[in-house]
């Protein structure tokens, strides 16, 4: 496997273009990521072209918005925020979840009673 890279000398065309269009919609809104040490970086593997901060929070294009791309540390769904509504596979999942805001307080206390 080929690890991801930030040299763009190792981008396709189509990669440069992607690239190209992330820079554009990341000046539209630049809090989609709040990090430090934020660039972008091409995974030979997957195709996929996405910005990222020194924290590897990771925003990528859904369609012809940049969001937030999110991966639970816990048990591994990934996704943008509307694909990450799963079951938890433990407490550390389902507090990971509200964290992001995919579970509401008053969801948990519903399903509680």
């Amino acid at each position: 496997m080929t690890e991801n890279t930030q040299d763009f000398s190792k981008f396709g065309y189509r990669e440069l273009a992607m690239a190209g269009e992330l820079l554009t919609k990341y000046s539209d809104n630049p809090n989609v990521i709040d990090g430090n040490g934020i660039h972008i970086e091409f995974n030979p593997n997957s195709g996929n072209v996405f910005i990222v901060d020194e924290d590897f929070n990771v925003a990528m294009m859904n369609g012809d918005v940049l969001e937030q791309w999110f991966n639970c540390p816990y048990c591994g769904h990934e996704g943008f925020l509307e694909e990450m509504d799963h079951e938890p596979q433990n407490n550390e999942c389902t507090r990971y979840l509200k964290e992001i805001g995919v579970i509401k307080e008053e969801e948990e206390e519903e399903e509680g009673s």
